[in-house]
């Protein structure tokens, strides 16, 4: 299997990165980045499959899937043997919002 960070999900890691160093220390931001890593690397190796996003469920859509670290979700599909991922958002984020400009491509 294999992991891809779709170029949004990739500026959400440089957003988060930003917004914790500027309010926090580098040390919890490398404690984030790597149950991130580890998560998707659970991910990867097909030990966590993630929870199906109710959003999406509530209109038949089932195979986005979200994963949790301590402080962030992941919004990530499985297609054949590739994960695609397409958000990282902190759980202070508001997830409806992010999830419709993804959709939107806004």
């Amino acid at each position: 299997m294999s992991i891809v960070i779709l170029p949004d999900a990739k500026d959400d890691l440089l957003s988060l990165q930003n917004y914790m160093l500027d309010r926090w220390t580098e040390p919890l931001w490398l404690k984030a980045e790597e149950e991130i890593l580890n998560k998707l690397a659970e991910l990867d190796s097909g030990f966590l499959s993630g929870t199906v996003v109710a959003e999406f469920a509530a209109v038949g859509i089932f195979e986005y899937k979200t994963s949790i670290t301590s402080h962030h979700r992941i919004l990530h599909r499985k297609i054949e043997d590739t994960h695609y991922v397409y958000a990282i958002a902190g759980h202070q984020q508001d997830f409806q919002t992010l999830l419709m400009k993804r959709l939107f491509n806004r």
